[in-house]
């Protein structure tokens, strides 16, 4: 049986003036903007072979394939795919990368079934407080993709294929199997959307890019208190630079600072005051 992607899987009209850029954060990674999600590749251009951490929004295949060969060379194939998480706009690639080039895909073990075909995530919040994303996150798929044997859970003690100086380490809450990944040598993070450095329900602010180091997107995230020890379970390992799913790449004094400040301040700066996953509000909820 081939792979399929969910049955409400379609294109989001939403996007960033960042979209199909690129930026060198280290001589051997490079975060690449698929309309409002980063994707970062790691490893040194023109090699033959480079890891990707996640796959982007809906029909963002093709672009992410160009990308990859315009910057490690026509021939360069990717040793892996790492999933930090199964959301539609961080997988929505992945089937066309498979396709092109039969690379095996990662993720931790509580994220399969969503990648198999098995569960569906619960229903993106529209009730959530904040703004006019949120108010539109009813449209975005949540349906489970179907990766059959393509997907395979993460080893158990943290290693990372093909990236043996970085660390996985699980941050749930947005998900249940919500990953990040960290390399100890240089401080750098790459958080997926455990935190993530713009205001991912503020149209506004997506659009622009404007920086601010906040939690996790409000309209999809189910556990809350996870989310907030995650928080502080990234803070905890003092990054030099973090690469997020969603904004702009942060640095040094910024990063410490914002994530000192989320920490101590969770609650206020982050947690909605109204909606269906805050303080169990909803019993059909999971995860909480």
């Amino acid at each position: 049986m081939k792979e399929s992607y969910g049955k409400d899987y379609k294109w989001i009209p939403a996007t960033s003036v960042a979209s199909g850029q690129g930026v060198e954060v280290m001589p051997d990674v490079y975060c690449y903007v698929t309309q409002i999600v980063n994707v970062v590749m790691i490893g040194r251009p023109k090699r033959s072979e480079f890891v990707l951490i996640d796959a982007g929004t809906p029909g963002a295949g093709k672009a992410l394939i160009e990308a990859a060969e315009e910057r490690f060379g026509q021939e360069a194939k990717p040793r892996a795919v790492i999933l930090t998480h199964g959301h539609f706009d961080h997988v929505g690639g992945v089937m066309e990368l498979i396709d092109k080039w039969d690379v095996p895909v990662y993720a931790h073990p509580q994220e399969l079934p969503f990648l198999t075909g098995d569960t569906a995530y619960p229903e993106p919040d529209s009730t959530v407080e904040g703004g006019m994303l949120a108010k539109v996150a009813r449209y975005f798929p949540n349906e489970p993709i179907q990766l059959h044997d393509h997907v395979q859970p993460l080893p158990a003690r943290g290693e990372v294929p093909g990236l043996p100086d970085f660390r996985w380490v699980h941050t749930p809450g947005h998900t249940p199997g919500h990953i990040s990944l960290y390399r100890a040598a240089d401080g750098l993070l790459i958080a997926g959307d455990a935190f993530i450095t713009v205001r991912q329900d503020e149209l506004f602010d997506v659009v622009t890019q404007k920086k601010e180091i906040t939690g996790p997107p409000r309209y999809f995230t189910t556990d809350w208190q996870a989310a907030a020890r995650s928080v502080e379970d990234l803070a905890a390992l003092s990054p030099a630079v973090a690469v997020t799913g969603h904004g702009p790449v942060v640095h040094g004094d910024e990063l410490t600072e914002g994530l000192d400040k989320l920490v101590r301040h969770f609650d206020d700066l982050t947690l909605p005051d109204f909606g269906k996953y805050v303080d169990g509000e909803d019993d059909e909820a999971p995860f909480q």
